[in-house]
């Protein structure tokens, strides 16, 4: 929002304000700016994400101008400029105003401002090699261009730092660390010195850009046009001025362009792109589509449901970009870790240069060069980008998977789980009614259903409409009713062909007349095994027995299993009948706290959680307190509304297999967490002894902080190619 949101806090205005930042790409970056912000006054909220170069904030305009917090950044070496909140805009992720300015792509890497640099200085290093070679009395000036160079770059980035708050910054260290390396005529290892830094810099611009790319290749899911009917033709206008109640005509071939409804036309619906479910998914009139899927068959035309700014596309965006905004629990601690060991280092440092030549008589020249390079072991680069890196790579896949989680904090605690406890209906089972058992007492079953069914006709109950479906998937004709009523709680009953027939609870039917040992035995059998059971009578006449089931969804007993596989106990915590809960939980293998009211859920949920971190499986409505309450609450639900915005995840594929997938993935980013940040503390060890012994020196040291940075990096994309566990 270019000009900011005005927001009232008390008697002040408020202003919300984001800016794109250029050149933040590490987390050491935007700590930097967020602690430069934060010195201003009437600053405050200040939110900074590096994986999409975003600063946003509220500001108080009568303390500080906008121009005052953009100076703050420039300072610093940033380019700034204000940006409207990202946003899917004609098939583009994209901002209204900004560095790389509106619609146009940002610059390649290679075209930015530390590829130039790093060609420069390069350029400089090898001509002071030449030279150096040719004159080898003028070594110490030979390199010096390409050493000053790199100082007067990253120096004026270090004053800038220290005044606004950071003076214990990477580029601080590095340029003190050269500025020593000159004085004591060692300009060949401060060249050199400059050169690894400047590329260490430009690896995490390349791996901050391609973790961008994810959110981009997100967006250019949705067409930049749409075909608009309009009075019986369609023309085609942009996709970001569809409005709500639009009518739009997808081709077969064509990518959906916004959310809505079919109202018109049958085709499958390839999700892929959206949820990463890839079998396609048929669509009739009244189903969902989500914008960026592809129509494979048939045309429809779709009825808009979401404007562009709020389809499922703009809103996945939205929950990676808070996502990753949002600092994980380890992260933050070694963010707090980070902030007292530099300063340690630092003191150490300048006590290995000093202490041996003061006290021992030691050679000044090799103690203050070994110093120096203790300054470049100490850069927490690596170290401090160890989690974010993880937990930006976790996020990306997860979302291909169609697994949204909101935030590194979730992402962590979904690992550490060792309870899940699951919704019934709509959760482990579909949250749909099927007929799954038809005898009939007399006549054959096909006349009994169709009787039931037309009796059902036009009902908008759970078994009314199971009835109907299954009469239509058999082809039985529907025939005419008059006179139909319901009576509350026990049947509907209609006349059809002079007769009235009624479907009601076998106890309705016992009423009106017995019930042979036959039927009585089949409706024990049934309910026995959760079913409900209806009873078709003719004349008061039992014709036969309907049972339905909201069946268990195809997935759900192999996501018990793979929940176990991986020692999580799994528990069903359903409002439902004892019998039908237990029917359910044994067909699945988990056990059943039945009958639960929601502030029994509430309980429950609290005894598991007092043992061990708990997960809670919803639908995302009626079971919010239930979601809340839990370590982590995650949702079910095909990228509605309450699956994105309720809870901590969502799984927009509804499947329980899902949930083992989310833990596999937590725990495969934990452990590549674990990994880098034995990377980063590993090659510091090492290399703080190496150098006190004075076996490695400036440029041996500058390369393992490089080193160690890019095999952080490297390690924490490797969680890019991650593969699910009975993925298809």
């Amino acid at each position: 929002m270019a000009d900011g949101d005005l927001v009232s806090v008390g008697a002040k205005p408020r202003a919300t304000l984001r800016y794109r930042v250029e050149g933040m790409d590490c987390p050491s970056c935007a700590s930097k700016i967020e602690t430069a912000v934060g010195r201003v006054a009437g600053a405050e909220d200040i939110r900074v994400n590096y994986g999409t170069q975003v600063l946003a904030f509220r500001l108080d305009e009568t303390t500080t101008s906008r121009t005052a917090i953009e100076e703050q950044v420039r300072k610093l070496g940033y380019g700034i400029a204000p940006v409207e909140a990202l946003r899917v805009e004609a098939g583009n992720v994209s901002a209204a105003a900004g560095d790389a300015g509106p619609g146009r792509a940002p610059l390649p890497w290679w075209k930015g401002t530390k590829a130039r640099l790093a060609a420069a200085i390069a350029t400089l290093t090898a001509a002071g090699f030449a030279a150096s070679l040719a004159l080898p009395d003028l070594e110490h000036w030979a390199y010096l261009p390409a050493a000053l160079l790199g100082l007067a770059f990253f120096g004026r980035k270090a004053i800038a730092a220290a005044r606004a708050g950071s003076p214990f910054s990477i580029e601080m260290l590095m340029s003190i660390a050269t500025v020593g390396a000159i004085l004591i005529g060692a300009t060949s290892e401060a060249a050199v010195v400059v050169f690894l830094f400047t590329i260490g810099e430009l690896l995490e611009n390349v791996a901050a850009g391609r973790a961008r790319a994810g959110i981009e290749a997100l967006g250019s899911l949705v067409p930049r046009t749409a075909l608009l009917v309009e009075n019986g033709t369609a023309r085609e206008v942009p996709a970001a001025q569809l409005k709500v109640g639009d009518r739009v005509l997808v081709r077969p071939g064509d990518r959906v362009s916004a959310d809505g409804v079919v109202a018109e036309g049958e085709s499958e619906i390839d999700e892929s792109p959206v949820t990463g479910e890839s079998v396609p998914v048929a669509k009739t009139e009244g189903d969902l589509v989500f914008a960026g899927s592809v129509n494979a068959s048939g045309a429809l035309q779709v009825q808009v449901s979401k404007p562009a700014s709020d389809n499922t596309i703009a809103r996945i965006i939205r929950l990676v970009e808070e996502a990753q905004e949002a600092k994980a629990p380890t992260a933050r601690f070694i963010e707090r870790f980070s902030a007292i060991y530099t300063p340690i280092a630092v003191a150490v440092a300048a006590l290995v240069a000093v202490a041996p030549p003061l006290l021992f008589g030691a050679d000044w020249d090799t103690w203050v060069y070994r110093g120096l390079a203790l300054l470049l072991v100490a850069c927490p680069c690596a170290l401090v980008l160890s989690t974010p890196a993880a937990i930006a790579s976790g996020l990306a896949v997860g979302t291909r998977r169609g697994l949204l989680v909101k935030g590194g904090g979730a992402l962590e605690i979904i690992g550490r789980i060792r309870t899940v406890a699951f919704d019934k209906t709509g959760t482990l089972t579909e949250g749909r009614p099927r007929v799954t058992d038809v005898q009939a007492l007399s006549g054959s079953e096909r006349t009994m259903l169709g009787l039931a069914a037309a009796v059902e006709n036009g009902s908008s109950h759970p078994l009314g409409r199971a009835i109907l479906e299954r009469a239509a998937a058999d082809g039985i004709p529907l025939r005419p009713t008059k006179d139909a009523r319901a009576i509350p709680g026990k049947a509907v009953e209609a006349i059809i062909t002079g007769k009235r027939v009624s479907v009601g609870s076998p106890s309705y039917a016992a009423e009106q007349a017995p019930l042979t040992p036959e039927a009585e035995w089949a409706i024990t059998a049934w309910e026995n095994e959760g079913k409900t059971v209806v009873v078709v009578a003719v004349d008061n006449v039992p014709a036969g027995l309907i049972a339905v089931r909201d069946e268990p969804r195809a997935d759900a007993a192999a996501g018990i299993r793979a929940l176990n596989a991986l020692g999580v106990q799994s528990v069903m915590l359903t409002g439902d009948n004892p019998r039908t809960g237990r029917a359910i939980a044994e067909a699945l293998g988990l056990e059943v706290k039945a009958g639960l009211l929601p502030e029994d859920k509430l309980r429950e949920i609290g005894a598991l959680k007092a043992q061990a971190p708990v997960a809670m499986v919803g639908d995302g409505i009626n079971d919010a307190p239930a979601l809340a309450a839990a370590s982590i609450g995650v949702a079910m639900g095909g990228g509605t509304d309450v699956a994105l915005e309720t809870a901590d995840a969502a799984l927009l594929n509804s499947r329980v297999m899902d949930v083992a997938a989310l833990v596999g993935l937590s725990r495969a980013t934990l452990a590549n967490i674990h990994q880098n940040v034995a990377i980063a503390l590993g090659l510091k060890a090492i290399f703080l002894v190496t150098t006190v012994a004075g076996i490695t020196g400036l440029w041996p040291a500058v390369l393992a902080d490089t080193g160690a940075t890019v095999l952080v990096t490297l390690n924490a994309l490797r969680l890019l190619g991650y593969r699910f566990k009975g993925a298809t």
